[in-house]
Formats: C-alpha cells, structure tokens, sequence
C-alpha cells in the first residue's frame, strides 16, 4: 500500500509542479530524467531479470518514436493515443524480435539486437513520409488539459509512465513470471529441466520491454517538435540503458529506478555547470567503478550493509 500511495503523491506533486509558476528547465531536465528511469527498467525486465543483454533498445525507442509521429501526421492523434500505439507497436517489434533471436545466447543475442537498430534505421531513412535522413519539422496542435507548455505537459505524462514501468517491473519481479525469469538467467538449462516454460517467458519479458521502450520513444517527437535518424535511433540510448541498471542493481526492481536518477541527474548537472560533452565520460566512469567496486550496484551495497550491521 505504501508504494501505491507515494506513486500517487509524486503524480500529483508533477502536476502542481507543472501548473506552477517554476522555471521552465525543472520539467526540459525532469523529462530527460523521467524517460531515464522508463529505459532503464525496460532494459532491466529482459537484461536484468532474464540475462539477456539487449543493445536494440534505441530501435525500440525510434520505433516508438516514428509511431507517434505517423499517428500525428495521418490523424492528428493526441499525444495519450500516439503513446499508446508507439507502446503497441514497440511491443509487437519486441516479439517478432524475440522470436528470431532468443534461440541465441549471449554476445550473438546481443550482436543481433544491434542489427535490428540499423535495419529500422535504414527503413526510416528511406521513408520520405517520415522525413527521410534529413527528418521532420513539426508543427505542434494546440495544448491540453490546461498547461502552458508542451515540456511541462510531457513531463506529467513522463511521470505517469515512468511510475507505470516501474509498477509493472516491480510486479513481474514478485510474479510467477519473474520468478520463472531469474531461473533463465541463473541456468537456462537447469530451468528447461525443472519444467519452467523458458521461451514463452522469454517472449512475455521481449514483448513487455518493448513496449515500455516504445513508450519511452513516444513523446520525443512533440517534446522536441523535430524528429530526425541519427538522434532517434543513437546508441547513446542502449549505453545508458545499460549503465543505469548496473549501477543501481538489476536484481531488484528498485535498482534502474535509484541508477537512473543518479546517472540521469548527475549528467544533466553536468551539462549545466560544465559541457553536455562529457556526459559520455560520466557514464564510463560510474561504470567502471561500479563494476569493479560494487558489481552488485547500489542494491547490492544496501544488502551488505545491513548484512554487516546486525
């Protein structure tokens, strides 16, 4: 009941947040951090909780994003329905992905995952509707649901997604299904033996990451009122993705949520007190020292804390 109840206040502190007079970077840098805590605990559903290491996230993120940009130009849908098809669409991508690469393990997983980002990309770029390689100016609609501002209405409807994956990762996680998923990632083999339906949980983790990718991808382009290749389908996304996790820990589901709003906030403190150029370098040293001090992650600190303390 707690977690349900500080849910709800940090959805209704957002929305007062927004409907106040505060400075408008609050909700540009909340929004960033806000789609960090989505990624990293879609990634955490497949790479934590099952072991296999996902490099295709930025394909599921332009996926998502490309999506909501149809929706825009075909139908002129509100924001709350393109997140919802980009969300559909990434989750429909994430089992047919599943489907032709979980017989893989390991680095030849992951290497085909990367693969499937340079084929969408490729598609997008040679799709004139989307805007081809040079990508699209948009033309805002008109504002909902009383805000002043698109950053500060995305950045309720990021906080409202970013306690929905969270929910959703903390319940797979107490579930048959994550259950089923920890026994994939201690020993597959062990797991197909015992009875558990490895594949088919496989496939459930792929469709679920998806889709929560997709929705994180969703919003980019009314965030940004411009949506092009290179920005859309960047790597950038599969290294924090990454890193958030391994940081916080990916054996719980608090732990991309604690890593994101450390690597989230630390580099958006970076970008304004030193240069957005060494964000990259932020992310590399927390990695290293992560992995080599703690390569549990902040959970895993946590429990040999009160390990120790007893």
């Amino acid at each position: 009941m707690k977690y349900w109840i500080v849910s709800a206040l940090a959805l209704l502190l957002a929305i007062a947040l927004a409907l106040s007079g505060a400075n408008e970077y609050i909700f540009f840098a909340g929004f960033v951090v806000l789609q960090a805590i989505v990624l990293a605990t879609a990634w955490n559903i497949l790479g934590g909780y099952a072991g296999y290491v996902n490099f295709g996230v930025p394909g599921f993120v332009g996926v998502g994003a490309y999506t909501a940009l149809a929706m825009h130009l075909l139908f002129q849908a509100p924001i709350l329905v393109q997140i919802l098809a980009g969300a559909v669409l990434a989750g429909v991508l994430g089992l047919g992905v599943g489907l032709l690469t979980l017989r893989l393990r390991g680095i030849f997983f992951s290497i085909a995952t990367i693969a499937v980002v340079f084929i969408l990309e490729a598609i997008v770029m040679n799709t004139r509707f989307l805007g081809g390689a040079t990508g699209l100016q948009l033309t805002r609609p008109a504002l909902a649901w009383g805000f002043d501002s698109y950053t500060r209405m995305l950045f309720v409807a990021m906080t409202a997604m970013a306690i929905l994956a969270v929910s959703v990762a903390r319940y797979i996680q107490n579930s048959h299904i994550g259950q089923g998923l920890q026994a994939v990632r201690d020993s597959e083999e062990a797991a197909e033996c015992s009875g558990v339906p490895t594949l088919k949980l496989k496939l459930i983790a792929c469709a679920i990451s998806g889709a929560m990718l997709g929705i994180a991808g969703a919003p980019l382009p009314m965030y940004l009122s411009y949506v092009e290749p290179a920005s859309t389908f960047n790597l950038h996304y599969a290294v924090i993705a990454l890193a958030m996790p391994i940081i916080g820990g990916t054996s719980h589901w608090a732990g991309p949520l604690i890593g994101a709003l450390i690597l989230g906030s630390l580099q958006q403190i970076v970008t304004v007190t030193v240069s957005s150029e060494l964000n990259v370098l932020v992310v590399g040293v927390l990695l290293v020292v992560f992995v080599v001090a703690a390569p549990d992650g902040v959970i895993g600190l946590i429990k040999k804390w009160k390990t120790s303390s007893k």
